[in-house]
């Protein structure tokens, strides 16, 4: 069966069935702010750190398939149905999903009226956009109800599945406006904040799940959106969601945007407060400002779309065969760099909970993107080796957050260390910047303990020759060289490379 195609003018795949044998997902952001998207627009979004500042909740390995991500519930009449086909799995009259460079356009269509969802986070910003565009295609007025949804993760996205007796008593919103803030645990140790929201009134507002949902109900049915109204509730402690519901009539032919933005901010210690209990909403309030129209949103989209023409434009072949082309000037490097961003630490495969950025991981990914951002390539490094041992060992993952090692991993792989110098290598190659070696780099993050790069990488390497097997070959730790060799697992002898 075919479920999509390649569209090479537009940098897109186009997928046409939403039945995919698995959810067909993409990446977007590409500094700071990531979000995950399938085809069905399942997913989630983080800061940073997919498990310490996780921002909406998802269902792993769940049934049914890809449950939990960012929603748009359509009560037109009796029927009930979303662009993206799930949750509700309505039958649609037609169905694209488009995923691009670091953007998804998923669009649905019944009983004459189209949703047109555009998904991305611009530039520099921590906050994904979505553009809704709702056309009316029949020759009568129609009326329908809108209700978005999204769930609330409680930040540390492990500890969130893990403790219910603390979760349920934690859990806290406030509703301003067209806006639902969700700020679980920031009087009591967090500076963070996340919110969502849509440049129109609405017509009501739910933020507890249970209310919205049922408590016996799926994603699939909710009792407000069955009923067809909201009912107002205000989360305090269980499971916080955000859903605006609105009332929207459009003539024929007409159409009309709304903006939805799902947003994170910080706030410095001493301006977390408006007043007392009321969170500083001014920087959100300025974020939402930046994009509270369609034109403001059309140019950031543009701005987006011309930064991965100039990361493309880099570099590219003109084999006369279309797919090595597609593959080597479009896809290859696009996977590079969304590589580069996420280590593979968090994906539909990955929960972004059980590791961080792997350390050989990242040292490999600088070879396949280093000639499109140096200078982030070289924050990478830096990155890497401050995590890494006086004697030349390594944590095998670090968080991206605190740019810590992963204590919870751990060390004892000892092919680690070769790879920093395998990826120093490789940015030395691209760029000449040989600068990059006399760089102070400390060991584990300690301050006072930094030496030089080229230090790091001296240390690397006897770390390796001084770790030798029997027959003078290196020893073999925890999984080293590949994740599937982890032979000292079932022996008490040293093993070898």
């Amino acid at each position: 069966m075919k479920y999509g195609y390649f569209d090479d003018i537009n940098r897109e795949y186009v997928i046409t069935e939403p039945k995919t044998p698995w959810p067909w997902i993409n990446y977007l952001g590409n500094k700071d702010f990531f979000s995950l998207i399938s085809n069905t627009a399942g997913g989630y979004s983080f800061y940073k750190d997919a498990k310490f500042r996780r921002i909406t909740r998802y269902r792993y390995n769940g049934v049914p398939m890809d449950a939990g991500g960012r929603y748009f519930y359509i009560k037109d009449g009796d029927t009930v149905w979303n662009p993206g086909w799930k949750p509700t799995k309505t039958p649609l009259d037609a169905y694209e999903c488009r995923h691009g460079m670091n953007y998804t356009v998923i669009k649905g269509e019944k009983n004459g009226l189209e949703a047109k969802a555009l998904f991305f986070v611009p530039l520099e910003t921590h906050a994904e956009i979505t553009r809704l565009t709702l056309t009316n295609k029949t020759d009568s007025p129609k009326s329908f109800k809108l209700f978005s949804f999204i769930e609330w993760c409680l930040w540390n996205a492990a500890t969130d599945m893990e403790n219910f007796q603390r979760n349920f008593s934690t859990g806290e919103v406030e509703i301003d406006g067209s806006t639902i803030y969700h700020k679980t645990e920031y009087k009591e140790r967090r500076n963070h904040y996340a919110f969502y929201s849509v440049n129109t009134p609405v017509n009501g507002f739910d933020t507890d799940r249970e209310t919205f949902i049922g408590l016996y109900n799926g994603f699939d049915e909710p009792d407000a959106v069955i009923e067809g109204r909201p009912c107002n509730s205000v989360a305090h402690g269980w499971s916080p969601i955000a859903s605006h519901y609105l009332e929207i009539t459009l003539a024929p032919g007409e159409s009309r945007d709304l903006i939805f933005m799902l947003g994170y901010i910080e706030n410095p210690q001493d301006e977390k407060w408006e007043s007392k209990g009321i969170i500083n909403k001014a920087p959100a309030r300025a974020m939402m400002a930046r994009f509270d129209t369609t034109e403001k949103v059309d140019k950031a989209f543009a701005e987006l779309r011309t930064y991965w023409d100039e990361l493309l434009g880099r570099f590219s072949v003109r084999s006369g065969d279309e797919r090595l082309d597609r593959m080597v000037n479009i896809w290859n490097q696009y996977q590079c760099m969304i590589t580069f961003c996420f280590s593979r630490s968090a994906s539909f495969f990955e929960s972004g909970i059980g590791r961080g950025m792997g350390f050989r991981d990242s040292n490999q990914d600088l070879v396949g993107f280093v000639h499109q951002i140096p200078a982030r390539a070289r924050e990478r490094i830096i990155d890497i080796a401050s995590t890494q041992f006086p004697d030349g060992g390594c944590y095998h993952q670090y968080q991206p957050l605190t740019k810590r090692g992963n204590n919870d991993i751990g060390g004892g792989f000892n092919d680690d260390p070769m790879w920093l110098i395998f990826g120093t290598v490789a940015y030395i190659k691209e760029t000449g910047d040989l600068s990059i070696l006399s760089e102070p780099v400390p060991f584990d993050n300690q301050p006072g303990s930094e030496v030089s790069l080229m230090d790091h990488l001296r240390v690397s390497f006897d770390h390796v020759i001084n770790n030798l097997g029997p027959h003078g070959l290196p020893l073999i730790g925890r999984a080293d060289w590949n994740d599937c060799l982890n032979l000292n697992c079932f022996s008490n002898d040293p093993n070898e490379s």
